[in-house]
């Protein structure tokens, strides 16, 4: 999953004072219709503001927004879009929720909806789009997936028909350590599995008070997505890109040679006692520690690594040195079949839309825009783009190079996140909910599989 968390103060990022009277002093706006939403005339915008006239003509009008982003990844949205705002005095009020993915079909059928929502996950796009309530984007949000490869765009449509823009790309096969403490142990980044292996070893037999993996899945009722990560980065390094979409279409099933195989390989990577679970307690605990804090033992001394993807990177305190010689950085997480060439999970957020009000259409069209997604890269540390309007050198995080570098590449074996793909009902309902009790109570492999592959609809 995208994105997918657990409880972070839902709060609007407050624009400063000073910026939002240099910001009035440089701009005019007008209220009547007209701009990016639909049509019309509109008093021209100007300053630092003008290049926001396509937008314009709605001011004093209000959107919804919701999404499972938070703080502190919700702040640095909110800021993006902070010029915009007060450039068009369209007025974004955005809430995220812990409760996304539960929440969102809930509000749509009681007649709730926001007028726009960030989606991490196709499958839960489908399921909205058959409840008739998600709108079709404007002609400009059309236009500037031009910026995007095609394969992006058929993430954001149903059945063929384009229904939301994406927002965002990240990394997901990613491992997080520090560097300070591999170069005092002597530890060298592996390069193929079996140096993974190895490292893991060396670490649980000689790392005193270190452990060499933490992790945790908890995420409110989002529990267990991180789980699906790690099975997902073993079918596509194990199998190549072929087994893994039949495995997204269950042409091949959970209960499947495969991908059992592929869960016991995560079992004695993710719960092996002697390498989980660091500073935490024992392979349970897993199941109880929030994603966000997962990471935590990293920089106490206690863990040696934990897998999570590029928006990990906001979770670091404030004042965490991330680099190649920093307090932490990361690795791409090795093939665990050498013979697949340069396995990359994404993942990505796409923005669907419950209104066709000119000023919802006027934010749909500025956040498909490659000036938006810039922006949000400008402020975003972690953050990353598949926009190919993006300049690669507005990327002056580490982290984010590495990210960028690996979607990119062209001979990757590269596949969207499968349980984003797969059917709301398995891939955000049955699989985070099975996955958490293999991890919580221990159950089989045969069992979980089984109970995934009951929930196909």
């Amino acid at each position: 999953m995208t994105t997918p968390v657990t409880t972070r103060s839902r709060r609007l990022l407050a624009v400063p004072a000073v910026l939002a009277l240099a910001l009035t002093a440089a701009c005019s706006n007008s209220s009547s219709d007209g701009g990016g939403g639909g049509g019309g005339s509109s008093a021209a915008l100007t300053g630092d503001c003008a290049k926001y006239q396509a937008y314009a003509g709605h001011s004093g009008t209000k959107v919804t927004m919701y999404a499972s982003i938070l703080s502190p990844e919700s702040d640095s949205l909110e800021k993006s879009w902070a010029e915009f705002t007060t450039c068009t005095g369209i007025k974004i009020s955005y809430e995220g929720s812990n409760d996304f993915e539960s929440q969102l079909p809930v509000r749509v059928a009681g007649g709730n909806a926001p007028d726009l929502a960030i989606v991490p996950q196709p499958g839960l796009l489908a399921q909205m789009v058959k409840s008739g309530k998600v709108v079709k984007p404007p002609r400009q949000t059309v236009e500037n997936e031009n910026k995007w490869s095609p394969v992006w765009k058929e993430y954001g449509s149903v059945n063929g028909t384009f229904y939301a823009a994406p927002m965002s790309a990240n990394m997901k096969s990613l491992v997080w350590y520090s560097p300070k403490a591999f170069k005092a142990a002597g530890y060298e980044v592996p390069k193929t599995w079996a140096d993974l292996v190895a490292l893991s070893d060396r670490i649980a037999r000689t790392g005193g008070g270190t452990k060499p993996w933490c992790g945790g899945i908890g995420s409110g009722t989002a529990t267990g997505w991180p789980a699906t990560d790690w099975l997902e980065e073993v079918v596509l390094g194990s199998y190549g890109g072929d087994v893994y979409d039949q495995w997204v279409s269950h042409q091949v099933k959970f209960s499947d040679e495969k991908i059992t195989t592929a869960m016991k390989t995560v079992a004695d990577w993710m719960q092996n006692p002697a390498w989980v679970n660091a500073g935490f307690g024992d392979v349970k605990t897993i199941a109880t520690t929030t994603f966000q804090d997962a990471g935590s033992p990293i920089l106490s001394g206690k863990c040696g690594m934990l897998q999570q993807a590029s928006f990990y990177r906001a979770q670091w305190p404030k004042g965490t040195a991330i680099g190649p010689d920093g307090d932490v950085f990361a690795f791409h997480l090795p093939a665990v079949n050498p013979q697949v060439n340069n396995p990359v999970e994404g993942g990505g957020e796409f923005l669907a839309a419950f209104s066709d009000r000119p000023e919802v259409q006027a934010v749909q069209n500025y956040l498909s825009s490659s000036e938006w997604a810039s922006s949000r890269v400008k402020v975003s540390p972690g953050w990353v783009s598949a926009n190919q309007g993006v300049d690669k050198s507005l990327y002056t995080d580490p982290i984010d190079r590495l990210s960028a570098d690996s979607l990119t590449d062209p001979a990757a074996t590269f596949r969207f996140d499968a349980s984003d793909l797969m059917p709301a009902a398995v891939g955000s309902g049955a699989e985070w909910k099975a996955l958490t009790a293999w991890f919580a109570e221990g159950q089989s492999i045969q069992k979980t599989a089984a109970d995934i592959d009951a929930a196909w609809p």
